[in-house]
């Protein structure tokens, strides 16, 4: 977890003032953190006093370590220290591996003098190993839907300790198709009278405040208000380039930006590929994440990336939310998103906490219908650079990738395997695996026997 120095925007409202717990005020401590940023400001002082509260705020402004702070200071209280549960007294639930691993992170530093047991749930890795690890018990379950009901189902553990219910990035759930699993579980949990509920997003919706009334008790409505929806100091740009003139202008641009982190969003798996290998081919050393790659490789890049040892990251919307990843200078949008919420999203991985960052978008042939949606939703439009097709480099052709191998009988391998202990491998939708449960064999067709040709009087 970043600290909040290098001029974030802080309030007046110190932690000390706040009467957290001596252990969760030792991790506060750690994470360099004095001032409250407003979005904590605003919504700890009734969370901590035990409100139910819906928390909005720009991406990067902290909202993670708000929800973390309730949740150790109440089990801090209530759990003791180093008393071991068996079932989770607070659920984290968010819509990607990604920001599941972002939480947990972070929670290591702010819970560490707590003695409170984390665990962690999501798809595509280490099915046994989470499982064994709430089968041996743990004070704060973090993790998404799938993975979560899939363990609950089979009565790994409970949801009847539930003191803190969080629900993280609530506007994705509905995106992503989640909100059937989320009230499945909110469900379950004990009675909204006898438990306290946390939603926080960037953008709190008709539809999400509709969730809120119907599963939170009484709740508080807080917003940072800011007079642009983006960060007020990223710089942002736009370029009308033909379809085939987008990567030249990538890599041209891409040399003439500094050694800082650089993302490159694209709206296509394929794409990002693409981008990926022409890059590497025109000496621009990059990595690319999307659904398509591994979650162990996944979680393997985006370590690097914030290490340091990659400086440009090709991403699909995977990377766009709850990834705190310092010092990215730039982001680029190779393809603008046809969600104007995306872009603000994209541009919220520069700039964080204060920093200084740079969005620079593509409209190109294809795309471009959806920067007037955009400009719309930012309430501006953005400042034009124009292409001068005769100064674009000419750039080297990667080499075509491997042809999968074919299995017997001529049909591709599939990747994935098995799956151990009826356990999903990603992070949909529970709702949609179950029923999907008969279709994973595909059913043969039986040949109907044609009947010889009579002739007649035959």
């Amino acid at each position: 977890m970043s600290k909040q120095d290098h001029g974030s925007p802080l309030s007046d409202v110190a932690f000390a003032s706040l009467e957290l717990e001596p252990s969760v005020m030792a991790g506060v401590k750690d994470a360099g953190f004095t001032h409250c940023t407003p979005i904590q400001a605003l919504t700890l002082p009734p969370a901590l006093e035990g409100r139910d509260v819906a928390g909005q705020a720009q991406t990067g402004t902290g909202k993670t370590a708000a929800f973390l702070l309730v949740a150790f200071n109440r089990l801090a209280k209530t759990r003791g220290q180093g008393e071991q549960a068996r079932h989770p007294g607070a659920v984290i639930i968010a819509p990607t591996r990604e920001l599941a691993l972002q939480i947990h992170k972070d929670a290591e530093t702010l819970g560490g003098h707590t003695g409170l047991k984390l665990a962690l749930a999501y798809g595509g890795v280490d099915y046994d190993k989470q499982r064994k690890a709430l089968e041996e018990g743990c004070d704060i379950l973090i993790g998404t839907p799938g993975r979560m009901i899939d363990y609950f189902k089979q009565k790994v553990y409970a949801l009847d300790q539930v003191e803190v219910a969080i629900l993280d990035e609530a506007d994705r759930m509905f995106d992503l198709g989640f909100i059937k699993d989320i009230r499945y579980m909110l469900r379950r949990m004990p009675e909204v009278t006898q438990r306290q509920s946390l939603m926080f997003s960037a953008t709190l919706a008709q539809r999400v405040m509709e969730l809120a009334y119907e599963h939170m008790n009484d709740p508080v409505t807080l917003k940072v208000e800011a007079d642009n929806v983006t960060a007020d100091n990223v710089k942002q740009s736009v370029f009308y380039p033909a379809n085939e003139e987008k990567l030249p202008l990538l890599i041209q641009l891409l040399r003439d930006a500094d050694n800082g982190r650089t993302m490159v969003f694209t709206n296509t798996r394929q794409g990002a590929d693409d981008i990926g290998r022409t890059l590497n081919a025109n000496g621009l050393p990059a990595a690319v994440i999307s659904g398509r790659v591994h979650q162990k490789k996944r979680q393997s890049l985006l370590r690097r990336f914030h290490d340091g040892d990659i400086r440009i990251l090709v991403a699909t919307d995977v990377a766009a939310r709850g990834l705190h990843i310092p010092d990215v200078t730039h982001v680029f949008n190779f393809d603008l998103p046809q969600d104007p919420e995306d872009y603000v999203h994209r541009v919220g991985r520069t700039a964080r906490l204060g920093a200084k960052g740079e969005a620079i978008s593509f409209a190109c042939e294809d795309f471009a219908f959806g920067l007037p949606d955009i400009e719309s939703y930012i309430g501006y439009a953005i400042p034009m650079e124009s292409v001068d097709p005769g100064n674009l480099p000419e750039i080297e052709k990667p080499p075509r990738p491997p042809r999968k191998r074919s299995g017997p009988g001529g049909q591709r391998r599939h990747g994935g395997g098995g799956r151990r202990g009826g356990g999903r491998s990603s992070d949909a939708p529970a709702s949609q695996s179950a029923s999907g449960a008969e279709g994973d064999k595909p059913k043969r067709r039986r040949r109907r026997r044609r009947k010889p040709a009579t002739t007649e009087g035959a």
